[in-house]
């Protein structure tokens, strides 16, 4: 299967060369890696342009944006400018973090699992990251959830969802809406990727309030909004960030802010969310 790997870089100097190394070494290599430089102030672009340099399907794209790290819409405007300089003969594109070691066998495996099932339109491994010597799961959300640091979509799932949305929550509201579309999302317990910066530890402060903003722009509605927001700052271990996402949502709703998906889109997620977590309490009974 081809695969098309777009990775969005801002300074990422002490990471991008591991990420690379793995990508080169893989059994299955990618047709094609673009890395988006956005806006970085470090040696990034030198350090990609050495690796352009040995290989032909690897090129850098420079780009121009603010020089915040905020979730969503800066990672997914800088993934499209690197999706725009790609054709469209890709069976499989994939958006990575630049700070992520994989597996040699990654994409052979992913490939495998593509090829299985024709109705499979996501597929990822599992990011850890390393404590006090080990590298233990980032264990930040479900385990059938695929994080945003690693997406691989199926060409036809990626079109039908309408691509990626420039949000926060992307990486939630992409696999409900495939969902939706009667696409089938896996996990590979056996595919580990080393996670060499834990999810959220360089955002902006301002990205606080965007959680609960994507919660809302995602139709949960406030009950369930408030289920996920303490589910969420329980898993960080973060308890004050209950009262940033609830006033994101509230901000969001106030202003009227456009939503991600179609009522009847969000009437599923909702409905689908609902199924999960009444699912969870009666095992837990």
């Amino acid at each position: 299967m081809n695969f098309y790997i777009i990775i969005p870089a801002h300074n990422e100097e002490s990471s991008i060369k591991h990420t690379l190394d793995s990508i080169v070494n893989q059994t299955h290599l990618p047709k094609h890696v673009v890395v988006v430089n956005d806006n970085s102030t470090d040696k990034t672009q030198n350090l990609v342009n050495a690796f352009a340099e040995k290989h032909t399907w690897i090129s850098l794209l420079n780009s121009k944006s603010s020089d915040a790290h905020l979730p969503g819409s800066k990672i997914i405007n800088a993934f499209y400018k690197g999706y725009e300089t790609l054709d469209d003969s890709y069976d499989v594109i994939c958006k990575f973090d630049a700070d992520l070691i994989f597996p040699d066998n990654y994409l052979e495996q992913l490939s495998i699992h593509f090829e299985n099932n024709s109705k499979l339109g996501m597929a990822s491994g599992f990011c850890y990251i390393e404590k006090k010597g080990n590298w233990i799961l980032e264990n930040l959300t479900r385990k059938d959830h695929i994080r945003g640091a690693l997406k691989a979509y199926r060409k036809n799932c990626f079109l039908e969802i309408g691509k990626l949305k420039p949000s926060m929550g992307w990486d939630t509201v992409d696999e409900l809406l495939a969902k939706y579309y009667g696409w089938e999302i896996l996990t590979d317990n056996s595919l580990h990727v080393k996670h060499l910066k834990p999810t959220g530890i360089s955002y902006n402060k301002r990205s606080k309030y965007l959680q609960g903003e994507a919660m809302y722009k995602m139709r949960y509605g406030f009950v369930i909004t408030l289920i996920s927001a303490l589910k969420l700052t329980y898993k960080k271990r973060r308890f004050l960030l209950l009262k940033d996402y609830i006033a994101g949502y509230i901000k969001a709703k106030k202003k009227k802010t456009d939503f991600l998906v179609s009522e009847k889109e969000g009437e599923f997620i909702r409905n689908l969310r609902w199924k999960g977590m009444l699912g969870k309490f009666k095992r837990k009974v």
